[in-house]
């Protein structure tokens, strides 16, 4: 996957690692990038910053309509879809999280996915080309410290993307996952006791070395993209003796607590 003379689109584009990825698609020679996010003067501040061949769009990903409008206006735009990034993610919850919690989380994380795919497939199957970027998270393989609403949708977009790859891969659609630790965003900052353990656990890179770490990993084809690269060795620690891995994570939770209640 080469972002020369590509169309791209990014939700969650306004800022973050979303902002980081559609200038560096940019900067790669896209023909279009589509900046799609809530945030009306994020999204338009990037497009701007891009210039010629940018399109900023307002859009809720947890909208089931939100795809068949924003696809539709990237390809009124620029054409047909080559990379689809969905990239928009929320962390909220503490403990078990509340109904309202766990709606929020389900509809940004995870069906958000399935609604842009249900509108691509169709195009990229005839096509015989395309290409999925699922950003999860560490967290997706490796699980998170406090709330299981974002625990457990970011396995489960983990393991959408692995369904899309395992169906659709030798008909042509690409797919990469994109699982990092701790980036320097709004949603490493405002996840409370959740990001300190993440700050703790290894480096925490700026927006712009994930961009570059996702480049390299959608021209290798990569499934897994880990800017974090430890996260592969806690992933193989989690499979070697599962119970283990357990057991040490519930010491963690304890330090977390103690912490946080002395």
């Amino acid at each position: 996957m080469r972002l020369a003379d590509q169309v791209a689109v990014v939700t969650g584009g306004a800022a973050g690692i979303g902002r980081a990825l559609a200038l560096r698609f940019a900067a790669e020679g896209a023909r279009g990038v589509v900046v799609a996010d809530l945030d009306e003067a994020g999204a338009e501040a990037v497009a701007a910053e891009i210039g010629e061949g940018a399109l900023a769009v307002v859009c809720d990903v947890a909208d089931p309509a939100h795809a068949e409008a924003l696809i539709g206006a990237a390809e009124s735009a620029f054409g047909p879809v080559d990379l689809f990034c969905a990239n928009a993610g929320v962390a909220v919850g503490e403990g078990l999280g509340a109904a309202a919690e766990w709606e929020l989380a389900l509809g940004v994380n995870l069906r958000a996915h399935v609604y842009a795919a249900e509108r691509l497939l169709p195009g990229w199957l005839e096509r015989g080309t395309g290409y999925f970027l699922t950003t999860a998270s560490a967290a997706g393989l490796i699980t998170q410290i406090g709330s299981a609403p974002y625990a457990v949708t970011k396995h489960a977009a983990v393991a959408f993307a692995e369904w899309l790859s395992v169906t659709y891969g030798a008909r042509g659609v690409g797919v990469s996952c994109l699982c990092p630790m701790g980036v320097n965003t709004e949603l490493l900052h405002g996840s409370g006791g959740a990001g300190a353990v993440v700050k703790a656990a290894g480096a925490v890179l700026e927006p712009d070395e994930v961009a570059e770490i996702v480049l390299a990993g959608l021209e290798a084809e990569t499934f897994l993209i880990l800017p974090h690269p430890e996260v592969l060795e806690f992933y193989r620690r989690k499979g070697a003796d599962y119970d283990r891995w357990l057991a040490g994570m519930r010491r963690l939770q304890a330090s977390v607590a103690a912490q946080r209640d002395p």
